[in-house]
């Protein structure tokens, strides 16, 4: 496609002489300007593609994938054989019975929160609070007077395993002397470490026999939590699960219920691929004035080579070389450099997290306790694609002003 004359004289005019020192320092701030923003956006992508993996995978491991919500205040009474029932169904692999409520306590510090009840077993068997359970060997989490609590939580109010907090209900209830708050002294038997702030922070989880009795719902549960093998079949899997149930509760799925935290993420990742375009589209724009100016101190030298014979294509090529080098090269550097933050992005908070002396993920903000990044190679692809296109079309108008410099009239104003 290219001459080897035509790379001998565009890579010359890459090396700038003493008296075209202005025109290599404006090449060098261009190719750094495209390896900046293509390093940046890689960067900035993965933290975004980690965020969603990271909130989307604990949001499943903390949620079911789909619920069955009862309709009737009175909850589902006939649970134990829908659970046996959906259990048969192909592509469900957990269905656990809950009770879902709120709770407040008017200790030292008070507060309110959101309650479950579930089942010990099926608590035990979510890995999300089994891996990091800190469990009290002579309080199991059973009965009715027990629950487990967060780490967050536990520290924010001074408690620890054995200890008693007092949560009080919404609901009221009729006694002797009128209607009164219910509340109920619970035992600390579990602390979990789910890694998301807020559950970790805000919910109490207590065995479903405590919640039947503290929400009044001796028969029934609120709620089925139905998980899949795969979270991402929702439409066939309802319809399936629908047959199942008939008309004893509706259906909601983890995408409806995380519908507006999902399309802020998807927001957010598209305007900042926007933004950070804009570095990529800055320093093509530098290319531009780069080679207009190369061309113009070019001048006699174009009119020389069209003198000795070189076509207006050589002359064009030539110059389409000399930018589309510049962009190559500072899109490979970028790639590069890109990768090499996005891998070790978290070592690097971590390093300067030690050399600043301040935090700087703060997990109470971003719900993690780590800097997520993950790297989506076929995304990549595509910024480097884009960035080489976009040096490339820049290229195009200096070449071809190059291209239509007269040699005359190049010689005339020399």
């Amino acid at each position: 496609m290219f001459s080897g004359f035509e790379r001998l004289v565009a890579f010359r005019y890459l090396r700038a002489r003493r008296r075209e020192g202005f025109i290599s320092v404006i090449t060098t701030f261009s190719l750094l300007g495209i390896a900046l923003g293509v390093a940046t956006l890689i960067v900035v992508m993965s933290v975004f593609n980690g965020f969603r993996s990271e909130l989307v995978g604990q949001i499943l491991r903390l949620s079911g994938h789909l619920s069955v919500y009862s309709w009737s205040d009175e909850g589902l009474t006939n649970y134990a054989d829908l659970t046996e029932q959906l259990l048969e169904i192909d592509g469900v692999t957990a269905v656990y019975p809950t009770i879902e409520g709120q709770a407040f306590s008017l200790g030292r510090q008070p507060f309110g929160g959101p309650v479950r009840g579930v089942r010990p077993e099926d608590f035990l068997s979510r890995p999300a609070f089994s891996e990091d359970l800190v469990a009290d060997p002579d309080v199991p989490f059973a009965g009715p007077d027990t629950i487990a609590i967060g780490y967050r939580m536990a520290a924010r109010l001074g408690l620890g395993l054995g200890d008693t907090l007092t949560l009080v209900s919404p609901a009221t209830a009729n006694t002797a002397f009128g209607t009164q708050l219910r509340q109920r002294a619970f035992t600390i038997a579990g602390i979990f470490n789910a890694g998301i702030f807020e559950y970790d922070n805000l919910y109490i989880y207590m065995p479903l026999e405590a919640a039947q009795i503290f929400y009044q719902q001796p028969d029934g549960v609120t709620a089925l939590e139905i998980f899949l093998d795969d979270a991402e079949d929702l439409d066939a899997m309802r319809e399936e699960i629908r047959a199942v149930i008939g008309g004893a509760g509706r259906i909601w799925d983890w995408q409806q219920a995380n519908s507006g935290f999902i399309d802020v993420l998807q927001v957010e990742r598209n305007v900042m691929f926007a933004i950070l375009t804009m570095i990529i589209l800055v320093a093509a724009f530098n290319i531009i004035s780069g080679l207009v100016m190369l061309v113009k101190d070019k001048g006699r030298a174009i009119a020389i080579l069209r003198t000795m014979g070189a076509t207006r294509g050589m002359i064009m090529r030539i110059f389409l070389i000399t930018g589309s080098f510049i962009g190559v090269v500072g899109t490979l550097s970028g790639f590069i450099l890109g990768l090499l933050i996005a891998e070790n992005l978290e070592s690097i908070r971590a390093w300067l997290q030690e050399v600043t002396g301040r935090e700087l993920f703060p997990a109470e903000f971003y719900f993690l306790s780590q800097l997520p990044s993950e790297i989506d190679y076929a995304q990549v692809i595509g910024i480097v694609v884009m960035s080489i296109a976009l040096s490339f079309l820049a290229t195009l108008y200096p070449s071809w002003r190059a291209a239509r410099l007269h040699p005359v009239e190049a010689l005339r104003y020399e």
